[in-house]
Formats: C-alpha cells, sequence, structure tokens
C-alpha cells in the first residue's frame, strides 16, 4: 500500500503496518470485553463503543500508537462473579478518580516508591489466576468444542503466532455463534448516562480497586511511559498517562462503558503489528464502532466453552507477565492469596512483604 501521510508526518500514517499494528492491541482487549458482555449485564456495544471513542481520542491526542485496554483486575472480578455490573462501574469511577489526583498532584513517581514491582506481577497472577478458574468452569460446559478451539490454538502457537491464538479462537467463536444466530444486522446502541447506586460502593469494590490501581501504576503509568519512550522516542510521563485514565473513566463509564486503562502490553502489540503512529488507534477505533453496530447480537450465541478457551489463552499471557520478576515467590504467594481471598488483601499484604523484605 502506497504510504499517505497527512498532518504532522510523525503523528498519521496510513500504511499497511498502521492497519495490522491496530490488531495488536485488540489482542487481550476483545476476549476480555466478550467475556465481561457474556457473563455480565453490561451491554457488549456500549463496551466496545467506549473502547472506539478512546482509541480515536488519544491517538489523537498524543499522535502516537497509544494503547486503551481494559482494567484487567477489575473485569476479571466481574468474569468471575465477584464484581456485579454496578460494582464494576463503581470501581471504575473511584479508580478514574484516584488516578485523576494521583496525575494533577504529580504523586505518582513517589507512590511507585512503596510499592514494589514483584507486587504489579503479583497482581498480574492473581488475576490470571481468577481468570483461569473462570475459564475452567466455561470450558467443562462443552469439553469437546472446548477440546477443538484449544487444539487450534496450539497448532497456531505451534508455528509461531501465540499471542494471536486468542484472537483467532474469538473470530472462531463468532463464526460458530453467527452459524447459529444468522448473519450480523446493523442495530443503534442504546447509550444512556447512569450513575451507580451509592450502595454498590462497599468492601468489595473498595478492595478490587487497590488491586486494580496497583496493576495500573506499575503498567498502565510507569511501564507504558518507559515503552513509549523506548519504542517511539516519546516523553509522555507517568503523571500526564495517570491523568489521562482518569479523565477518560469519568467521562465513560457513567454512560456504561467498562473502565479502561493504557498499558505497555497494547503498546508493543501495536509496535510489534507495525505501528508507528496515531493512525492505527483511528483504524482501531472505526472497526470497534463497526462491531458496536453489526456484531453484538453474536454475543448471547457465542459457545461459553470456545470462551472458556479464549480466556485460558489470556490468563497464560497475564500469568506469564506476571512472573517476569527476580522475586518469583513473592509473586506467586500475592497471586495465591490474591484467588483464595481477594486482590485487596493480597496487594495490602503483598506490600508489606515487600518492604519487610527490603529491610532484611
Amino acid at each position: 500500500m502506497a504510504e499517505a501521510a497527512f498532518g504532522d508526518d510523525r503523528q498519521f500514517k496510513l500504511t499497511v503496518g498502521e492497519v495490522t499494528g491496530a490488531v495488536g492491541d485488540s489482542i487481550t482487549v476483545l476476549p476480555v470485553v466478550v467475556a465481561v458482555a457474556a457473563l455480565t449485564d453490561l451491554d457488549l456495544a456500549v463496551l466496545l463503543l467506549g473502547f472506539a471513542v478512546f482509541q480515536v481520542v488519544w491517538g489523537v491526542r498524543y499522535g502516537l500508537p497509544m494503547s486503551v485496554e481494559p482494567m484487567k483486575a477489575l473485569a476479571a472480578l466481574a468474569i468471575a462473579g465477584a464484581l456485579s455490573g454496578d460494582e464494576l462501574l463503581t470501581a471504575g469511577l473511584l479508580a478514574g478518580f484516584v488516578l485523576l489526583v494521583l496525575g494533577k498532584t504529580g504523586s505518582l513517581e513517589r507512590l511507585t516508591n512503596h510499592v514494589g514491582e514483584p507486587v504489579v506481577r503479583g497482581i498480574q497472577v492473581a488475576v490470571a489466576l481468577l481468570l483461569a478458574e473462570t475459564a475452567v468452569g466455561l470450558v467443562l460446559s462443552n469439553p469437546t468444542l472446548a477440546g477443538l478451539a484449544l487444539g487450534v490454538a496450539i497448532v497456531i502457537a505451534g508455528v509461531g503466532y501465540r499471542k494471536t491464538s486468542a484472537l483467532v479462537i474469538l473470530a472462531l467463536g463468532f463464526a460458530f455463534a453467527g452459524f447459529r444466530a444468522g448473519l450480523p444486522t446493523a442495530s443503534i446502541p442504546a447509550v444512556s448516562f447512569v450513575l451507580p447506586r451509592a450502595s454498590a460502593l462497599g468492601s468489595g469494590v473498595l478492595s478490587a480497586t487497590a488491586g486494580q490501581l496497583a496493576m495500573t501504576v506499575g503498567n498502565a503509568a510507569v511501564a507504558t511511559s518507559l515503552l513509549l519512550s523506548d519504542l517511539l522516542d516519546a516523553e509522555v510521563s507517568p503523571d500526564e498517562l495517570a491523568t489521562s485514565m482518569g479523565v477518560m473513566n469519568l467521562l465513560a463509564v457513567p454512560f456504561g462503558a467498562m473502565p479502561m486503562c493504557h498499558g505497555s502490553g497494547g503498546v508493543a502489540g501495536k509496535y510489534t503489528f507495525g505501528a508507528r503512529t496515531a493512525t492505527a488507534n483511528i483504524v482501531l477505533g472505526l472497526f470497534y464502532a463497526l462491531a458496536a453496530l453489526f456484531a453484538v447480537h453474536l454475543v448471547a450465541a457465542f459457545p461459553l466453552s470456545v470462551l472458556g478457551v479464549v480466556l485460558l489463552l489470556v490468563a497464560y499471557e497475564l500469568g506469564r507477565a506476571g512472573l517476569r520478576t527476580d522475586d518469583r515467590s513473592l509473586a506467586v504467594g500475592i497471586g495465591i492469596l490474591g484467588l483464595l481471598t481477594n486482590v485487596g488483601i493480597a496487594f495490602i499484604i503483598g506490600v508489606l512483604g515487600w518492604r519487610l523484605r527490603r529491610k532484611v
């Protein structure tokens, strides 16, 4: 494809790499979003529209292939049934408020000194274990179909496309759903402004938000800032990223959108698949918008056993990331504690354990 530049050459270029790069940020987004829509009362069309809007917004704002991802700790708890849809939105608003305050006051760098890298990794392991636990239950609903899907995933990974295996299985699941439900028809998403009930703000929401913020500070702010500098020579501070995440959630969540964040994985995915400018965000935003208009009815027909396989693959990738630390024993311990109790308790005990180890 011929290269066409518009605006600042650094910010927007239409190339094959920008189109394929758009796929990179969707690999972990779509499986999680479909699972949340299938297993909660949240509307898939509205969830997709949230991602569509803010892919474009942050692409234009930063002029970079910026990632927009689900807040995975909160999403995993909703998928596992530990948070209701209303509680998920409440946690998203609370996280957004905290991130906005941290970013605007320049407090993020100081906060990271009190949350060790193994603690953030441990929360990732906990989320992976929660996803895996839910996935096993879904897989058992139809082991034969799940086995076929898992076989396809193994073949894809075997030929060198491990990171795209979840997306391919998701596509196969939608194809199966289309066979059962018929051809897609256009439908306008019903978007309305509704604030979560005050009764949803309980201990479960507070602990879930604490666990999510641990991941967000480490991955969506600090790690993303470093990766943008390393890959694209772009200087975006962690506090600026925290501010944009805070604004995004305070604006989007009241309309029923999923709690969202940036993330180093999405940036790396876009870059690996060829994205170098914000055009990848525009392309992906249009894709999400079209999916919101035409593909929502397929969710009801999506085979849950195949969804279980997708979640297993997502859990595997997240678990691998969680084990990339010099203190694996602490990360694994935090992960198991998060599975047995909740991520908030695991986070607090993990921070205390990490600080005790530093003093020894």
